[in-house]
């Protein structure tokens, strides 16, 4: 692991206090090309994370607040008449930027929610049978607030499979609360990192070595999920791959080219619970199904 990506991680553990789980998380979700979902009451620290990221890493960042009467084109951008043209223009919405973060997104319609499947899946998007590519690294963060507060639609499963890991913040320590009280929370003050550094980071991960015993284990969990019969959804094949590329970012972070159990086992809840649990699931429901997968499962073959 480089010495850049290690002084991001302790900047972050200075601006998010007393999170350095999730903040690794989140790290390792960017490091494997997938997209974050922050789940949690308002007022955590979601968007205090996804702005320091960002500004860390130098990445280009905007924030959508989505709301009832959100409409895709708020978010895609549209096509615009130019009457010196004499043509249509296609005007980009805050969608093509590098880190988006979709603040509380399930108060989104689901005919807007929708309109982000194709960017995060493909990292591009059509418009007016024309077909636009998103920039690189595309990250988007989104954060959900619980669903039985009002005002809230729940996230479909073909959306929820989009989203490579879903944390949650939680509530700080007494002595995390009583730092941020007092001012004591550090700032981001600059980039420590470059877009170049960054995709040279995540083609490194891809090659963490995966060993046969290590590669079966995976495919053991994931297999368990669709024969137990306790599952409301077993994991697909998007999960499987999902689950190895952010087993390689947790290696990477751990400062190891190869992967270990270990490493599967650390990312397994955030990668496969949002996936197996039905609809119905609310905030604080925990990580009862991942447990029970990865306690059936012997890691040594």
């Amino acid at each position: 692991m480089s010495n850049e990506i290690t002084a991001v991680l302790e900047k972050l553990d200075h601006i998010l206090l007393d999170k350095k789980n999730a903040v690794r998380l989140s790290v390792a979700c960017l490091l494997a090309r997938g997209h974050l979902l922050l789940e949690d009451l308002p007022g955590m620290g979601k968007t205090t994370l996804a702005s320091a990221i960002a500004g860390l890493l130098g990445l280009e960042y905007r924030r959508v607040q989505f709301t009832s009467d959100m409409l895709p084109a708020d978010l895609i951008g549209m096509s615009i008449f130019d009457k010196e043209r004499g043509d249509f223009t296609f005007k980009r919405g805050p969608l093509f930027s590098q880190i988006l973060l979709a603040d509380e997104i399930n108060r989104g319609s689901s005919r807007t929610q929708s309109a982000l499947l194709e960017a995060m899946a493909e990292y591009q998007v059509s418009v007016d049978k024309e077909t636009y590519a998103l920039p690189r690294p595309f990250f988007v963060i989104a954060t959900q607030n619980p669903q039985d507060q009002s005002g809230t639609f729940v996230l479909p499963e073909s959306e929820l499979d989009r989203f490579t890991m879903r944390i949650e913040i939680g509530y700080p320590s007494r002595e995390a609360e009583r730092q941020m009280l007092l001012g004591m929370q550090h700032q981001v003050e600059g980039s420590i990192l470059d877009t170049r550094q960054l995709l040279d980071m995540q083609e490194q991960c891809d090659r963490v070595q995966v060993s046969e015993n290590a590669l079966g284990y995976l495919l053991d969990l994931v297999t368990a999920t669709r024969t137990c019969g306790k599952i409301p959804n077993p994991l697909s094949p998007r999960a499987s791959r999902a689950l190895l590329s952010c087993s390689r970012a947790w290696a990477y972070l751990k400062g190891r080219d190869y992967l270990l159990p270990d490493d599967i086992q650390a990312v397994f809840p955030y990668v496969a619970e949002h996936r197996m649990r039905s609809g119905t699931g609310t905030l604080g429901s925990g990580n009862s199904l991942s447990r029970m997968i990865i306690d059936s499962v012997d890691p040594v073959r």
